[in-house]
């Protein structure tokens, strides 16, 4: 037995063989450093206090020259360098590093086997790959449906290129594993491109994506880093949503892509036949998706005649769409999305394919109002069937004759036109009235779930008091209840998400839904991160203000309420409540 000693134990340490291992009862121990299973050859306390080493574990340098990494030494730690309430992770194989690790300052830190083994990639030293069969990914057990699991070095796909699969977890590829240390590219002719950990996490000059993960060729002293994939880049590459190849087109300036419409560096794909260039990732961009802000597919395109479109803004940021590149759009509705704006969240599309049948059908509403029994000169319904009421409603707007009568579906009060029964004591708003009895509806996320699956029925309900999904309220009134999930929204929630663009009492332009807006309500002063804005003026509001009512009823005074967002008087006593009597904002 060879004896270690004074290696981070308080106790001299002997090796280990298979049959010393079995003979000791310790078939299945953990390693004391990298807590994985041990094997033969180890190491054991000869005091049998429960330490175990695997053999590289116990030889593994307290410093480590890496070859990916020249400008710092790895220094070998005993716990993580972050806070007990952190996470600390590999920058190798992305798994959680709980016990000895290499570290260097850079942020960089590696579970010992993977500063090792990746040690050994770059001084060619890869022994454990000489008895190990390549996998073809096209027969592989590994290909769950489709969904292999990454390579380790680029990771990309292993389903791209035939690879290795040790026993110890790795996955590479096989090309991955033979990369030239240091490689001269035309996109970078001052320096020879080097095989290295991304410490500084750079973003890839060619496709702008960072690579968390894995190697790259990089410049150090230029600060630059390519994928290695983006470094040899296919030739020719073939895509069944484009019915031409595109082939591999080296830039040495900057051009604008033709599917999405945003800048490509370097590397370009061309189709000659319809004169396009695009980025490598456009080439297999979605052809047909269904977004969770239209209601209808919407269709990729390279380009849209202008005289097609009333407006030619984006329904996702509100910024104007350029029709001589690519974009996603829906005829019917004139509705237009940047490329990258459609697809910046992958929870709020599905990927449609063509087989699918047409989608039009669908959102056919069904009318509330069953029959029209007379209309006015201007083409208006003045007394109608309801879907909901025994008896004739008629159309009126004296309000002043019913007094201060809410709405029987929304229970806000009465305003404008409205319709209402002359036998007994039932009154709609008009534009409730004229609510589809059934609607697809697309911006909702059935209960649990977290990624949209596709527009959902919502059918006009009243059997019970309800929870508005949206805006939180309770409620017995009508409201929308999703066909799927059973979740409601009150109408009033629903009307809302259905426009495109709100028009409020008090402001003269339409306000504009963000997404993604932090900046404090113009109406209550809350922080908020989305927002109703006007793109003319500097007034945002939140949810909550847009949905106030326009005109309540309080007990502390016999006249009805309005909502106002000007500055009514400078007069001291208008800076008070006159319900709680507490100091309120002007501006507000």
């Amino acid at each position: 037995m060879e004896e270690l000693k004074n290696y981070g134990h308080q106790h001299p340490l002997l090796m280990l063989n298979e049959e010393q291992l079995i003979d000791n009862g310790n078939g299945v121990v953990d390693c004391s450093r990298c807590a994985e299973k041990v094997s033969a050859p180890c190491f054991s306390c000869v005091e049998c206090c429960g330490f175990y080493l695997h053999k590289t574990c116990a030889e593994a340098p307290l410093e480590l020259n890496h070859p990916f990494h020249r400008h710092h030494p790895l220094v070998l730690l005993q716990n993580p360098p972050c806070t007990s309430d952190q996470r600390c992770f590999c920058d190798f194989c992305d798994e959680t590093c709980e016990k000895f690790l290499y570290h260097c300052s850079c942020g960089l830190d590696f579970h010992i086997k993977c500063a090792l083994f990746t040690f050994n990639i770059g001084e060619r030293n890869l022994k454990e790959l000489e008895h190990v069969a390549l996998e073809d990914p096209s027969f592989s057990s590994k290909n769950d449906g489709g969904n292999l699991s990454n390579c380790f070095v680029c990771w990309e796909p292993l389903a791209i290129y035939t690879y290795f699969s040790l026993d110890c977890g790795f996955n590479l590829h096989k090309k991955c594993a033979e990369l030239s240390l240091k490689l001269n590219h035309l996109c970078h002719r001052k320096h020879p491109l080097v095989l290295q950990f991304n410490s500084e996490r750079l973003s890839c000059k060619t496709c702008q994506v960072t690579p968390e993960r894995g190697l790259v060729y990089g410049c150090s002293p230029c600060k630059l880093a390519i994928h290695i994939d983006c470094a040899s880049p296919v030739p020719v590459i073939e895509d069944k949503s484009h019915q031409h190849p595109f082939t591999l087109f080296w830039r040495r300036i900057p051009f604008i892509c033709d599917a999405c419409g945003t800048e490509g560096h370097h590397v370009a794909y061309t189709c000659g036949t319809c004169s396009i260039m695009v980025h490598k990732k456009c080439i297999s961009l979605p052809r047909i998706i269904q977004h969770t802000l239209h209601v209808h597919r919407v269709f990729h395109t390279y380009f849209i005649p202008k005289e097609y479109f009333e407006s030619l803004n984006c329904m996702m940021c509100h910024e104007v769409v350029d029709t001589e590149l690519g974009s996603y759009f829906c005829a019917d509705c004139d509705v237009i999305f940047h490329v990258n704006c459609a697809l910046k969240e992958k929870e709020w599309y599905c990927i449609v394919s063509q087989e699918n049948g047409d989608d039009k059908s669908r959102d056919k509403p069904v009318n509330s109002i069953t029959m029209v029994l007379e209309r006015n000169d201007a083409g208006e319904a003045t007394v109608i069937e309801h879907c909901n009421h025994e008896h004739y409603l008629m159309l009126s707007d004296n309000i002043r004759e019913h007094g201060d009568t809410c709405c029987d579906w929304c229970l806000l009060l009465i305003s404008a036109k409205f319709y209402h029964c002359s036998r007994c004591d039932f009154f709609l708003h008009k534009s409730c009235a004229e609510l589809p009895k059934m609607k697809l509806f697309s911006k909702h996320f059935c209960g649990e779930m977290q990624f949209f699956s596709g527009s959902k029925p919502f059918i006009l309900s009243s059997d019970s008091m309800f929870k508005c999904v949206e805006c939180g309220v309770l409620s017995n009134g009508f409201s929308y209840k999703c066909n799927e999930c059973g979740n409601h929204m009150c109408l009033r929630c629903f009307a809302l998400c259905l426009q495109d663009a709100v028009k409020i009492p008090g402001h003269k332009h339409p306000l504009l839904f963000y997404y993604d807006y932090e900046e404090q309500c113009s109406a209550c002063g809350r922080d908020i991160i989305a927002a109703f804005c006007c793109k003319d003026c500097n007034f945002h509001l939140c949810g909550w203000c847009v949905l106030l009512p326009t005109t309540v009823k309080h007990k502390c005074d016999h006249h009805i309420l309005t909502l106002t967002y000007d500055k009514i008087n400078d007069y001291a006593k208008y800076h008070y409540c006159d319900i709680c009597e507490e100091e309120r904002d002007p501006m507000h």
